[in-house]
């Protein structure tokens, strides 16, 4: 049997950027599968608080120069490139001058929500999959963590269901971290938008909020991974509307939550 393929999608990852549990988190897992004889790449968006210069980020020209459309704009898509200290590991940026380049994560100086962060989001989702298909690597696992990367698995079974690297595609979507209290303007839908996208496969995100976010993930994904911290309602809305089977984990039990999910990636690529 070849080496299972994994994908990991997430908005943070230690030593690059932190800012909860979850950047901890995707820096032992992707490890832990590694050394479990899984082949492993991860992409995370280039925020402005990622220090270049510290971490030996550089450019990866061949990969750079897409446009991706958010709506009626297009804009330029650069890669960079680092690799993790101590491990075999090499992280992929996804960057953009006008998305990337502030140096606060979703919130400015005065903490409030930048207002596009729904195109960053749009951008960062669409962006990774167009770097997958530059890198010719098909993936037998999408990974994708929490509400920043939703939209991929929704990518994944419509406008790229054709595409041979991701024809034999899984989607596994986790939530770990509770979301905002933002209301996006009503030209969110739009911006998603894609070749062989319609309104109704956008229907649960008509609320246009995290909630709407995390129910896109949540209907497209083939298995749904929560974290044991969300809250009460949170968990509710995962239970609400998962079909799918769910996977519970902690943080705090880091070996068993690796174990349950080499477990799950095995089966789920069987």
């Amino acid at each position: 049997m070849s080496k299972l393929r994994i994908l990991y999608v997430a908005s943070e990852i230690n030593p690059f950027l932190q800012t909860s549990k979850v950047a901890t988190f995707l820096r032992s897992l992707p490890q832990a599968m590694q050394e479990r004889g899984m082949e492993i790449r991860i992409l995370v968006p280039r925020f402005g608080l990622i220090n270049e210069r510290k971490n030996r980020l550089h450019e990866v020209v061949r990969l750079s120069g897409i446009n991706i459309s958010v709506g009626e704009e297009e804009k330029p898509l650069i890669i960079k490139v680092a690799s993790i200290p101590n491990a075999k590991l090499q992280v992929y940026f996804i960057d953009n001058e006008d998305y990337f380049q502030r140096k606060y994560v979703f919130h400015d100086k005065q903490q409030r929500f930048y207002e596009d962060n729904d195109e960053r989001a749009i951008f960062f989702c669409k962006g990774v999959i167009e770097t997958v298909k530059k890198l010719g690597w098909a993936p037998d696992i999408v990974h994708c963590n929490d509400w920043m990367t939703s939209l991929i698995p929704m990518y994944l079974k419509t406008t790229y269901k054709n595409e041979p690297l991701f024809k034999e595609t899984k989607s596994v979507f986790g939530i770990y971290t509770e979301g905002f209290s933002h209301t996006f303007g009503d030209d969110l839908l739009n911006k998603v938008k894609m070749v062989d996208i319609d309104d109704t496969i956008l229907a649960p995100l008509n609320s246009k909020d995290f909630s709407g976010f995390i129910k896109m993930g949540i209907a497209y994904a083939d298995r749904v991974v929560q974290g044991s911290e969300v809250s009460a309602d949170l968990s509710q809305l995962i239970g609400d509307f998962s079909k799918n089977q769910k996977f519970e984990i902690s943080f705090e039990e880091e070996q068993q939550a690796h174990e349950e999910l080499y477990g799950m990636y095995t089966s789920l690529a069987g």
